[in-house]
C-alpha cells in the first residue's frame, strides 16, 4: 500500500524542469519511521522450548571435582614420537577436508556479511538518455528526449525486526561452521594418530615374525643336525619345515598391510602414497597415569560438535523469529533525487527529486505465511532433539573411552606377564627337549606360544595408546583457544 508520494504526474512533452515537493512531506515521513521505530520487534522466545539436558554430576565411576580434563593437555605433548607429531601437522595444513573447511568458513563469513548489510540503507546512482518517437494521429511524429542523472536512497526499517533475525541466523551459522572446522580438526588428529599406532603395531608384528624367522631357521639346522647324526628320526626335521614356512608366509601379508596403512596416511595428510621414514616407538607406557576426565558440564563447552549443534540451535530460533515478522507488514521510504530534462543543455537547470513510504502488508495468502512459521517452529524442534542427542551420544563416547581406556590398562599388564610366563616356558621347554624329557613338538607349542604372546603384548600397547586417542577426541581436546571471533574481527 502505498502511503505516501510526492510526484506530480506530467507530459514530458510540456516538463521544462524538475519539480520540488510540498512542505509537509518531512514531517509526515518523520512521523511514520517514528511510529514504526518504537514499535518492540517479534521475539521467537515463547514459541521455541529450550533444550532438557539433565546432565548427571559426574561420569560413572569417576570423581565429580576434577577440575583439569585429559583434554587440557596438548597433544603433541602426549605422544613422544616426532614422526607422528609431523604427521599431524601436515594434516592439519594439507588435508583436503580441512581445506574444504577452511573455505566453507570463509563462505559463510561472507554471507552473514551480505546479510548484516540489509539492515542498512542501499546508495544507487543512475544515468541514462532516451529518446521516445511518438505518432498517434498518423501525419506528424514527435521527438521526446529525455536526460536523467538520479541518485536513489532506500531503506528499509526494520519494524518487526525480521531483517535482525535473519542476521542472526547466518551468524550463528557462522559460528557453526567455526566449531565444525574445529571439530574436524580433532577427528583429523585422532585418525591420524590411530592410523599410525595401526602401523606401528603393524610394524613391531613384523619384526617380531621376521625375529621368530630367525628362530626358525636355527630350529631347522639344529633338526637337521640331529637327524644326520641318528639322534631323531625325520619327523622333528620335517616339523621344524613346517613352522618355518609357516612363520615366513606371514612376511608378504604384514609388507602388504603396512603399505596399505602408509598409504593412508598419505592421503590423510594430503600428498600421494609414499614409503613413510619412521622410528619404532618403544614398547613402553611412560604416560600412564590416572586420566582425570572433568565433569559432564564440561563437554559442551569442550568439545566442539556440541557447540556447533548449539549454534545450528540458535539459527533455527533466529529462523522462526524471520517467520514470524515476515507475517506483518514491511516498510520502505526511498528518495530519488537529480536532474531530468528533455535537453542536455538544460540538465543543470532541472532539478527533480521524489520521496517515497512504502507500507505493504500480506492480506489473504490461504494460509502461506501461517504454515511457514510453523514449519520453521517444527524444524526448531528437530534442531533442539538433535541437540539433547548429540549431548546424550556426547557422554556415551566419554563413559565408553574411559572403560575402554581401564580396559585397555588391565589388558596391556596381563599380556605382559602372558609374554613373560611364554618365555620361560620356551627356555624350560628347550632345556627338557635335550635332555629328552619332552618331544620336539612340545619345544614348537612352547615358541608359538611365545610368537603369540609377543604379537598381542605389542598390539595390546598400540591399543591402549589408540584408546587414548579415542578418550582425548572423546573429550574434546585438540584446541584451546579462548572465545570465538566474530566475522567482523570482534570478540
Amino acid at each position: 500500500v502505498q502511503i505516501y508520494k510526492l510526484r506530480e504526474k506530467m507530459s514530458r512533452k510540456k516538463k521544462k524542469g524538475g519539480m520540488m515537493p510540498g512542505g509537509g512531506s518531512a514531517a509526515v515521513l518523520a512521523a511514520m519511521i517514528l511510529v514504526g521505530t518504537s514499535m518492540v520487534s517479534c521475539s521467537p522466545a515463547k514459541h521455541c522450548a529450550a533444550p532438557e539436558l539433565d546432565m548427571p554430576e559426574s561420569f560413572a565411576g569417576e570423581a565429580a571435582s576434577d577440575t583439569l580434563t585429559w583434554a587440557d593437555v596438548e597433544w603433541w605433548k602426549i605422544y613422544p614420537d616426532t614422526t607422528l607429531h609431523t604427521l599431524i601437522q601436515d594434516a592439519l595444513e594439507y588435508n583436503k577436508d580441512m581445506l574444504i573447511a577452511a573455505e566453507r568458513l570463509r563462505e559463510m563469513e561472507y554471507r552473514y556479511k551480505i546479510q548484516r548489510s540489509e539492515l542498512w540503507p542501499s546508495i544507487s546512482a543512475r544515468v541514462y538518455g532516451e529518446n521516445e518517437y511518438t505518432n498517434y494521429s498518423g501525419k506528424d511524429g514527435a521527438d521526446d528526449p529525455v536526460v536523467s542523472v538520479l541518485g536513489r536512497f532506500s531503506w528499509e526499517i526494520d519494524l518487526w525486526g525480521h531483517l535482525r533475525w535473519a542476521s542472526r541466523e547466518k551468524l550463528a551459522e557462522y559460528f557453526a561452521s567455526v566449531e565444525a572446522q574445529r571439530a574436524l580438526k580433532i577427528s583429523l588428529i585422532a585418525e591420524v594418530a590411530d592410523t599410525y599406532f595401526d602401523l606401528q603395531a603393524l610394524d613391531n608384528e613384523l619384526l617380531i615374525v621376521r625375529r621368530t624367522l630367525q628362530t626358525r631357521d636355527e630350529g631347522v639346522q639344529k633338526a637337521k643336525l640331529r637327524l644326520d647324526g641318528g639322534l631323531t628320526s625325520d619327523i622333528p626335521y620335517q616339523q621344524a619345515l613346517v613352522e618355518r614356512a609357516t612363520t615366513a608366509a606371514l612376511v608378504p601379508e604384514l609388507e602388504r598391510e603396512i603399505a596399505m596403512k602408509e598409504s593412508e596416511l598419505a592421503f590423510l595428510t594430503g600428498s600421494y602414497p609414499k614409503h613413510l621414514e619412521r622410528s619404532r616407538i618403544p614398547l613402553e607406557l611412560s604416560y600412564r597415569k590416572e586420566i582425570p576426565v572433568g565433569v559432564p558440564s564440561q563437554l559442551l563447552t569442550r568439545r566442539p560438535d556440541l557447540r556447533q549443534s548449539e549454534q545450528e540451535l540458535r539459527a533455527a530460533e533466529a529462523a522462526v523469529g524471520v517467520a514470524q515478522a515476515e507475517r506483518f507488514p514491511t516498510f520502505t521510504i526511498s528518495f530519488d533525487g537529480g536532474t531530468e530534462t528533455n535537453t542536455l543543455e538544460n540538465i543543470i537547470k532541472a532539478p527533480y527529486y521524489s520521496l517515497l513510504g512504502n507500507l505493504a502488508s500480506p492480506i489473504f495468502e490461504f494460509g502461506k505465511r501461517k504454515a511457514n512459521f510453523k514449519a520453521a517452529i517444527a524444524a526448531y524442534n528437530q534442531a533442539r532433539y538433535n541437540y539433547e542427542k548429540d549431548v546424550l551420544q556426547a557422554f556415551k563416547e566419554v563413559y565408553d573411552a574411559v572403560v575402554s581406556y581401564n580396559t585397555a590398562v588391565e589388558n596391556t599388564s596381563l599380556k605382559f606377564d602372558l609374554q613373560e610366563a611364554s618365555k620361560q616356558y620356551v627356555s624350560l621347554a628347550n632345556l627338557q627337549y635335550i635332555n629328552g624329557a619332552i618331544s620336539y613338538m612340545d619345544v614348537l607349542d612352547a615358541q608359538r606360544a611365545y610368537f603369540s604372546s609377543q604379537v598381542e603384548l605389542s598390539n595390546a600397547i598400540m591399543q591402549e595408546y589408540k584408546v587414548l586417542v579415542e578418550l582425548y577426541k572423546a573429550l574434546g581436546g585438540g584446541w584451546n583457544e579462548s572465545g570465538t571471533q566474530k566475522p567482523d574481527g570482534n570478540n
